[in-house]
């Protein structure tokens, strides 16, 4: 479903990926492993469209590379940043709603109610503002306005970074309810440690190198 290979993205003068390959099937879960500084977050945004990159990246068959990053949403990628990137003055629910306004999404109401009743606990706080969360109650938020594009694939670069046990065993359960929905998952992880169990392939990367593990 997802094919990258050959891809390589600079920063300034800096190339930080250099020849990354990987691959995602239907329904996979797959974990991108690496130390900080190893390139994760830069990959990821290059598959958002957030940093200009150069080789090959398609999904289902379409060009990444030359699509808008507002386009990417609207082939049903959803993407879930390390540090949330939430509007602070928006309610919840606004800023799940997000993409669905950016992409013209004409079902809009029909996913948030799906994504309710997959995070409950979200719904509960929907009404207030993204400045009055804590830190992990912003990941969840952050994961759900994921959901709300996420219709093929879901990139989540470092979702349980941060959390708190309980809270990261819940959001553990949130993914591996999410693989009977029929989506495809890339996320980041320094280590397996909160993953392992939820992952179909592991690739690793290393000074932006990138390889099957």
């Amino acid at each position: 479903m997802l094919e990258v290979s050959a891809l390589h993205v600079s920063i300034g003068a800096i190339e930080i990926i250099r020849d990354a390959q990987l691959s995602l099937g239907e329904r996979q879960f797959s974990g991108l492993i690496g130390r900080n500084g190893a390139g994760k977050t830069t990959l990821m945004r290059a598959l958002m469209g957030a940093l200009p990159a150069r080789g090959t990246m398609t999904l289902d068959g379409v060009d990444l590379l030359a699509e808008p990053a507002h386009r990417r949403a609207a082939l049903g990628l959803g993407y879930m940043p390390e540090d949330r990137r939430l509007v602070p003055e928006f309610v919840v629910e606004e800023n799940i709603l997000l993409p669905a306004l950016a992409t013209g999404s004409t079902d809009a109401q029909e996913r948030l109610e799906r994504i309710y009743s997959l995070m409950p606990e979200v719904a509960n706080f929907r009404r207030r503002r993204a400045m009055e969360l804590s830190g992990g109650q912003q990941k969840m938020v952050a994961l759900a306005r994921a959901l709300m594009a996420g219709r093929r694939l879901l990139v989540l670069d470092e979702p349980f970074e941060g959390l708190a046990p309980a809270l990261a065993r819940r959001l553990g359960e949130v993914l591996s309810n999410l693989k009977d929905e029929g989506v495809s998952v890339l996320m980041s992880e320094s280590n397996e440690t909160h993953v392992i169990d939820l992952l179909d392939r592991t690739f690793r990367i290393e000074r932006g190198a990138v390889v099957a593990g």
